[in-house]
């Protein structure tokens, strides 16, 4: 178990690992509609798959700090399910989309999914998704 103590400095991480996810989620998406090929580089994919890693880790870390449960607290499994729903519509925009207008409505649900994302994790507040993608027993 990892001491509460740590935890100030496991938000910051997250926060910071969180922000670099996004620049370069960003970065790249733009870059593929451009039509760029340096955005699928096997460099800057490693590079986010291991900053999405380690965001990951320091999320889980948090949660497990707190004692958090998705389906108790609604905001974490409306964020948690918010995304998967990322991480599938990232990938359908950087790369698995048919074509160039599918990929550019991909990036665009997968930038509103991490602004939902982001205002969720600083209200702690799901609003109506906390009700709809984690419904009361």
């Amino acid at each position: 178990m990892i001491p509460i103590e740590l935890y100030p400095a496991f938000k910051q991480t997250h926060i910071a690992l969180a922000g670099v996810s996004v620049l370069l989620f960003t970065a790249r998406g733009a870059g593929v509609l451009a039509g760029g090929h340096w955005p699928m580089t096997p460099w800057l994919r490693g590079a986010s798959v291991a900053i999405d890693t380690l965001l990951l880790g320091a999320g889980v870390s948090m949660w497990a700090m707190l004692s958090l449960h998705p389906t108790r607290d609604r905001w974490l499994g409306a964020k948690l399910i918010l995304i998967v729903l990322y991480i599938v519509l990232g990938s359908l925009a950087l790369k698995r989309a048919p074509s160039r207008a599918a990929k550019a409505v991909a990036f665009a649900a997968a930038l509103a999914c991490i602004g939902t994302i982001a205002a969720i994790a600083l209200t702690h507040d799901a609003g109506v998704l906390g009700r709809i993608f984690v419904p009361t027993h």
